[in-house]
């Protein structure tokens, strides 16, 4: 009997849903939350930019990467869930000034190759080259992903127990927890990030109640209204943000439709007086009893 010295591929994840429930839709909610953020959406020679919210590029990769997808896997099955994203707490933006040089002393090589394609040097020779790469800091955002509800409880799964360390755009870009906000929910998308509560950081809501407090603008102590965008084949807007595939060598995007929307999302925020004061003085203590100066980050 002969024996076929080719090794066996690695199989790619299997998450499609039986036949008999791709009519059940189901829905994953996910706070993104972290330091640092940066959801790429342009890149051009050096100049790395990111949009204000999560693109559907980055929370794909962030699902494929918990499920253990390698990056030649067919990622139809994901990039087919409807995405809808809400802006919680929008954050700022921060520019990374970076500098490159050859460690060797030599000049930088330029775009353009000589006739054995080898990189011509930089004429005048420059030694220093600028970068510049965007982030947002201190954002928070809850993504939620709709699709077939076997699908979507096997990426709920994947995100508590990820195969592959998650990031919020870039690998850098470490994620706070959790993630994953709750159990699988059934219902509209947009019914489901409006019922979420406001998921900001404590010094954001703190200042937010001082707000309501000070009168006498219209604000509300229960509720809040939060921008949101959502896929909508017949939305007016247009984002190319889409990935065919994240292969190294066959990487592209696409456009999809989306529509801006308003929510009108609970606060969460205590009603008491009691409870309105501590929120607002109180000095989270270390366990050696002293004062946690990070508590004013507000995670």
């Amino acid at each position: 009997m002969s024996v076929d010295p080719t090794p066996t591929p690695a199989p790619t994840p299997n998450l499609a849903p039986a036949p008999e429930q791709e009519e059940d839709q189901a829905v994953l909610v996910l706070r993104l939350a972290g330091p640092l953020q940066s959801w790429g959406d342009r890149s051009a020679f050096n100049r790395r930019d990111t949009p204000p919210q999560p693109t559907k590029s980055g929370v794909v990769g962030l699902l494929a990467a918990a499920a253990g997808f390698p990056r030649e896997a067919d990622i139809t099955d994901l990039v087919g869930l409807r995405l809808g994203v809400r802006i919680d707490q929008p954050g700022t933006l921060l520019r990374d000034y970076h500098t490159v040089s050859d460690y060797r002393g030599r000049p930088l090589p330029q775009s353009g190759v000589n006739a054995k394609g080898i990189q011509k040097p930089t004429s005048p020779a420059k030694d220093t080259h600028v970068t510049h790469r965007y982030y947002l800091q201190d954002a928070v955002f809850v993504a939620a992903v709709q699709g077939p509800a076997a699908l979507v409880a096997t990426l709920a799964e994947a995100i508590r127990r990820p195969a592959f360390p998650l990031a919020l755009g870039r690998r850098s870009c470490a994620p706070t927890q959790p993630i994953a906000l709750g159990t699988v929910r059934t219902g509209a998308l947009e019914d489901v990030l409006a019922d979420e509560p406001w998921q900001a950081g404590t010094a954001v809501k703190a200042a937010y109640r001082r707000r309501v407090e000070r009168g006498p603008e219209p604000f509300s102590l229960h509720r809040i209204d939060l921008a949101a965008t959502f896929d909508d084949p017949a939305g007016d807007d247009t984002l190319q943000d889409v990935p065919r595939s994240f292969a190294p060598r066959e990487r592209g995007f696409t456009t999809r439709r989306i529509r801006h929307a308003w929510l009108n999302v609970p606060t969460g925020l205590a009603t008491t007086a009691t409870t309105a004061t501590t929120a607002t003085t109180a000095q989270p203590a270390t366990a050696a009893g002293g004062h946690d100066p990070f508590a004013l980050l507000g995670w």
